[in-house]
């Protein structure tokens, strides 16, 4: 008879907590500034990124390599049934894509109507990052074979949330939508629960399920410098062909009334002109001293909106420096997105992959994962460095080094040699 196994003492309850109080409006002190408290940030940061160039030049900058680099899954030892699937469901090939590593150049892509798009998802899923936090639902269809497909992800997008719910230890519980517009009046609240969520957030702390949108640190910069743009236009405009200043020729109230009227509704133009009686005067006063110049305030907060994505490159040229030294701050930002892109390859496969390997194959089998190419990480493959590793010895021309060549500059592939015919010999 066996001894039985040791009773090991550790904990399997939380003492402490994550959020000091259940009611999620409790939380809006945390933020000082008033227009920035969730829920009302989401409309300021949509603005930042619908209507300021430097803060939409960032977004992309950090955005579209995610959107660019390869996506595919990774077997990691899982049936070949569960990683078909999970491909299939997914439209992403299997392994690295490349000839030699699990999918060749012959890999099929599936029609796209009624099915999920990882590229689709994937530029949604990456709101989080202006606005904090993006959540998914989760909707299936039932095959002929009775297995559970994925059919979308469907966003829930930040301005339709009204209450993110959290339990005490920091746990997402639910998140309620406003009611739709032609059904207000008749229904309360949509509630959709944590088991039907794929919820990606963006610096999360403890139970804080909004995020930190990565516009947060921008936003003094944007308003100081949308001040000074409506400023700098308004000096132009008065100053650029001065400011009409009528002079009476007498202290007559109508006069001066009428003098006034003729002044404000001054007008340049091909037919633009005025009369004044004897002794009166209109004049054009122009700018008397220097004007205040906005441009260099303009530029600086400019280069402190890109700086709260690492993107110091974008501001190069603009007064100093070169992009030579680009390639020190390229550095620093390839790494903030390689770490953007692992959270979002972590989130997708705990609560997208895994959830549909569960649903099909039990919570035991293994489960493929959803992997990226490294950004940057990589030199491109020229024609004269590939010859000089080959004369070097360091790389041989074998079979998969020619297709990764023919797939690398868009040559055709090898052709095949012609199938023996009946009555010849090999």
């Amino acid at each position: 008879m066996e001894p039985a196994p040791p009773v090991v003492a550790a904990p399997t309850s939380e003492v402490g907590y994550a959020l000091s109080s259940t009611s999620w409006w409790s939380a809006l002190l945390e933020e000082e500034t008033p227009e920035l408290r969730w829920p009302q940030a989401v409309q300021v940061y949509d603005r930042m990124r619908k209507q300021d160039g430097q803060v939409r030049s960032v977004l992309r900058a950090v955005t579209m390599p995610l959107q660019r680099t390869r996506w595919y899954v990774d077997p990691n030892g899982a049936d070949p049934a569960v990683v078909q699937l999970v491909a299939e469901d997914l439209g992403l090939p299997v392994g690295m894509g490349v000839p030699g590593e699990g999918a060749g150049p012959a890999t099929t892509v599936p029609r796209s109507r009624d099915r999920f798009s990882w590229p689709q998802h994937l530029q949604e899923a990456l709101l989080c990052l202006p606005f904090g936090h993006s959540f998914f639902e989760q909707v299936y269809r039932i095959d002929g074979q009775g297995r559970a497909r994925l059919r979308k992800l469907a966003p829930r997008l930040p301005r339709t949330l009204s209450a993110i719910n959290v339990a005490s230890d920091g746990g997402l519980v639910s998140i309620e939508q406003q009611p739709p517009a032609d059904r207000r009046g008749r229904v309360e609240k949509v509630v959709i629960p944590v088991d039907r969520l794929v919820a990606y957030v963006n610096e999360r702390e403890g139970g804080d399920w909004r995020g930190t949108s990565m516009l947060r640190a921008a936003y003094k910069h944007w308003l100081i410098k949308d001040r000074l743009i409506r400023t700098q236009a308004q000096m132009i405009d008065r100053n650029g062909m001065g400011v009409p200043l009528y002079k009476a020729a007498s202290a007559l109230e109508e006069e001066l009334t009428a003098g006034r009227k003729l002044a404000t509704q001054w007008r340049s133009g091909l037919t633009a002109g005025a009369a004044v009686p004897a002794d009166a005067d209109l004049v054009l006063r122009g700018v008397e001293g220097d004007l205040p110049d906005a441009m260099a305030p303009i530029r600086y907060h400019d280069e402190q909106i890109g700086r709260t994505a690492l993107g110091h490159f974008l501001n190069l040229g603009q007064q100093t420096g070169s992009w030579a030294l680009g390639s020190t701050f390229a550095d620093f930002f390839t790494l903030s997105l390689q770490t953007v892109a692992m959270q979002i390859a972590d989130i997708a496969n705990q609560h997208v992959v895994e959830d549909l390997v569960d649903l099909n194959f039990g919570p035991d089998a293994a489960v493929p994962l959803l992997r990226f190419d490294e950004i940057g990480s990589r030199n491109a493959a020229t024609a004269d460095a590939i010859k000089w590793l080959v004369d070097a010895g360091v790389v041989f021309p074998d079979r998969e080094l020619e297709e990764f060549v023919r797939t690398t500059f868009g040559l055709p592939p090898k052709a095949l040699p012609p199938a023996p015919t009946e009555g010849t010999t090999s």
